[in-house]
């Protein structure tokens, strides 16, 4: 008769998932490095990071009687594009690059209705949970590696030996007792291509990362003005950054994922920058409904666009910006300010 441990790996591969690992619940391995790097404001304006660390660093105190932390992983790789920009990830023929997450709906939705599910079946063998995907309380990394379930990369990112670095992390913190997997060996020897890809020099020591020069940080989290000595590394990155993900040699035997709902979605890039400037906020909630993107709003989302137009535009992407300098929104005059003026400089000297 199979065991219980056994019988919840199997519901989760049926679910969807393409790796489960059972980690013990405890206090999380690197919690006085948290600590420490909360303490330094190494995590910029995610307010969030600094509030309830004991919680944040320990299940048990988020689960009294917690046992056991189940860890997940689903891939979602969605094979290599049939056309890239400027040597990135972007599919289609889109004139900007948008992390690969973020290419059709929300991840969010979809993964915490396969947790709903999995909670349901653990509930049934006498089981109380918790569960999240990167929305509560939980150091996953810390977790995810202590399961058994990949690595933590000098990028800080997990990485899985059979998925590499595409794939989101989910977890449910349970009061079963359930025998623990083999904690994970790093395996990334002597390799630092991805710090080496970091276009701001985020990563500023293996394992260590400061958010607040990390371009996802500066393009999602972060609501107010981009500092100016990082636009230009920007690029044409709109939304998130790829590039320590990409560079990672683990990725060689990423496979495709099975989700259709990770598949880019057409609407999204057959547009332009330039489309992206006459956006209303109706019209920027139609096109991302149900993508991650609408969660930064249209003023963030502009002030972005307006950066990578700087870096990337022409004379003829000038009357759109120009406009934008009127705008009523500080952030987007503020930027899209500074765009017309970056391309004035490149094409008028």
């Amino acid at each position: 008769m199979p065991d219980i441990k056994s019988l919840l790996v199997t519901q989760a591969l049926e679910l969807g998932f393409a790796d489960c690992r059972i980690a013990e619940a405890k206090e999380a391995p690197h919690a006085e490095l948290y600590k420490q790097w909360v303490a330094e404001g190494k995590h910029g304006d995610m307010a969030w990071m600094a509030r309830n660390l004991e919680r944040r660093t320990d299940p048990r105190v988020v689960l009294p009687g917690a046992r056991s932390v189940v860890v997940l992983a689903l891939n979602y790789f969605q094979g290599t594009p049939a056309t890239t920009i400027n040597g990135g990830t972007s599919p289609g023929g889109g004139d900007y690059r948008i992390a690969r997450y973020a290419w059709n709906e929300d991840y969010h939705d979809l993964i915490e209705r396969k947790l709903k599910a999995l909670d349901a079946w653990m509930i049934q063998q006498g089981g109380a949970q918790r569960y999240y995907v990167d929305t509560g309380p939980v150091l996953e990394r810390d977790f995810a590696s202590e399961a058994g379930l990949g690595w933590g990369g000098k990028s800080t990112m997990q990485i899985h030996r059979h998925l590499g670095t595409w794939f989101f992390l989910a977890e449910l913190i349970t009061t079963l007792d359930l025998p623990a997997d083999t904690p994970a060996k790093d395996l990334c020897g002597k390799c630092t291509r991805c710090m080496d890809a970091c276009p701001t020099r985020a990563i500023t020591a293996p394992q260590r990362m400061d958010a607040r020069r990390c371009i996802s940080y500066l393009t999602i989290e972060s609501k107010g003005s981009i500092p100016e000595e990082f636009r230009r590394a920007m690029g044409d990155r709109i939304y998130g950054c790829d590039d320590c993900l990409t560079a990672c040699p683990w990725n060689k035997f990423a496979q495709v994922s099975h989700e259709a709902t990770f598949q880019a979605r057409e609407s999204l890039f057959s547009k332009s920058l330039r489309d992206f400037l006459s956006l209303t906020d109706d019209e920027f909630r139609t096109l991302f409904a149900k993508s991650p993107i609408k969660r930064i709003k249209r003023p963030a989302f502009i002030r972005n666009v307006c950066v990578a137009l700087g870096n990337t535009g022409t004379m003829d992407d000038l009357p759109g910006l120009e406009r934008l300098t009127q705008d009523n929104h500080p952030l987007i005059a503020e930027h899209s300010a500074w765009a017309v003026q970056e391309i004035k400089l490149r094409h008028q000297a």
